[in-house]
C-alpha cells in the first residue's frame, strides 16, 4: 500500500507554471476575435478524411496555386472552434508541428476551414511495416521534441495515435497533427476524461481521474511505441473503454493499478473490478517474437516500461525520453 498522495503530488515536473508566464490573451480563447481569410483564394480538390468533429481534404492557394489542406469543421460549439484555432496559433511555429496557414469560413453557412500546410504523408498501415528501427527511433524522437514544445507552451494534444502523426518518408519529416482536443493545461484543474482515442487513452482517462496533465501524451506515444517496437498495432486494442482497461491491466497487472487507485483515493465500479479480476504483470520481454526480435533492445523495452505506467506522476516525459538511450543514434545526427 503506498501512502496517500496529495493534491500537490499531482503536478507535472515539468513546465507546471507555462501559463503563468503567458499573457492572459494567449490561453482565454473565449475572448479570442477571429481574423477571417478570404474563402475564394482556396480550391478544395479531394477528400482525404472525416472525423467525428471535421471533414479533411486537399486543395491548393489560388494566388500561389500551392497545395494545402483543408479541414471543414462541422457545426460545434464556438468555444471549441476558438479553442482550436486559438491552440494552433500558439504551436504552429513549433518544432514537427502542423503548420496553420489561415482560417477562412463560408458568408453564407458560416462554416469554418482551417487551411494547413501540405504534408506528403504515407497512410501508417502501410509505412509502419516498413519502418527500420532507425526509422522508429528518429520518428517518435521528432513527435516528442512537438510534444516537449507543447507542453512547453502550456499544452496538452490529448490525442496522440498513429493517424495524427503525418510522416513525409522521402523528406523524413514529421508533423503531429489535430490539434482539435488539445486543452491549455491549468494546474490542479479537472480534465475531461472523454478524450483520446480508445487504443491510446491512458488509464487516468478509464478510471475517471480528471486531475491529469501533460503525461496522458506519453502514455499515447507509449502505445504507439509499444505497437512499432513489437509489431502490434494497436497495441492495446480493446473493445470499449472498460474492455481497453482490462487489455491494459493484462500486461501491467492490477497489483500497480490498485497502487495508483490507492495513492490518489480512486475507485472502480464494481462491475470494473469484477471484469478484471486479479492479473500478474508481464514482462516487456515477454512480448519479443522472431517477427520483432530486431526491434527489441533493452534501451526500447526500457523506455516502453517507463511510458507505459499507471500513474501519470511516474511516467517519463519528453524532455527526459529524448535524454533515453534509446535515442543515442538520433541525437548523435541531430547536432
Amino acid at each position: 500500500m503506498t501512502a496517500r498522495a496529495t493534491k500537490r503530488d499531482r503536478l507535472p515536473r515539468f513546465y507546471k507554471d507555462a501559463l503563468s508566464k503567458k499573457p492572459r490573451e494567449y490561453w482565454d480563447y473565449e475572448k479570442l476575435i477571429v481574423k477571417w481569410g478570404i474563402l475564394d483564394d482556396y480550391e478544395v480538390t479531394k477528400k482525404i478524411g472525416r472525423g467525428k468533429y471535421s471533414e479533411v481534404f486537399t486543395g491548393f492557394h489560388v494566388p500561389s496555386n500551392k497545395k494545402c489542406v483543408i479541414k471543414i469543421l462541422k457545426p460545434v460549439k464556438k468555444k471549441k472552434i476558438k479553442r482550436e484555432i486559438k491552440i494552433l496559433q500558439n504551436v504552429s511555429a513549433g518544432p514537427n508541428i502542423v503548420k496553420l496557414l489561415d482560417v477562412v469560413r463560408d458568408p453564407l453557412t458560416k462554416t469554418p476551414c482551417l487551411v494547413f500546410e501540405h504534408v506528403n504523408n504515407t497512410d501508417w498501415k502501410t509505412l509502419y511495416p516498413k519502418l527500420t528501427p532507425f526509422d522508429v527511433k528518429f520518428y517518435l524522437y521528432q513527435v516528442l521534441k512537438a510534444l516537449d514544445y507543447s507542453h512547453s507552451q502550456g499544452l496538452m494534444h490529448r490525442d496522440v495515435k498513429p493517424h495524427n502523426v503525418m510522416i513525409d518518408h522521402d523528406k523524413r519529416e514529421v508533423r503531429l497533427i489535430d490539434w482539435g482536443l488539445a486543452e491549455f493545461y491549468h494546474p490542479l484543474n479537472e480534465y475531461n476524461v472523454r478524450v483520446a482515442s480508445r487504443h491510446y487513452k491512458g488509464p487516468e482517462l478509464l478510471v475517471d481521474d480528471m486531475l491529469y496533465d501533460y503525461s496522458l501524451d506519453m502514455w499515447s506515444l507509449g502505445c504507439m511505441l509499444a505497437g512499432l517496437t513489437f509489431r502490434k498495432e494497436p497495441f492495446f486494442a480493446g473493445a470499449d473503454n472498460v474492455d481497453q482497461l482490462y487489455k491494459i491491466a493484462r500486461v501491467l497487472g492490477t497489483d500497480l493499478l490498485e497502487e495508483y487507485l490507492d495513492a490518489y483515493d480512486l475507485e472502480l465500479e464494481l462491475e470494473v473490478e469484477q471484469r478484471l479480476g486479479k492479473l500478474p504483470r508481464k514482462p516487456w520481454s515477454s512480448f519479443k517474437n522472431k517477427e520483432n526480435a530486431d526491434r527489441c533492445s533493452p534501451e526500447a523495452l526500457d523506455l516502453i516500461d517507463k511510458m507505459l505506467r499507471y500513474d501519470p506522476a511516474a511516467r517519463i516525459l519528453p524532455k527526459e525520453a529524448m535524454a533515453h538511450a534509446f535515442f543515442e543514434e538520433v541525437r548523435k545526427q541531430d547536432k
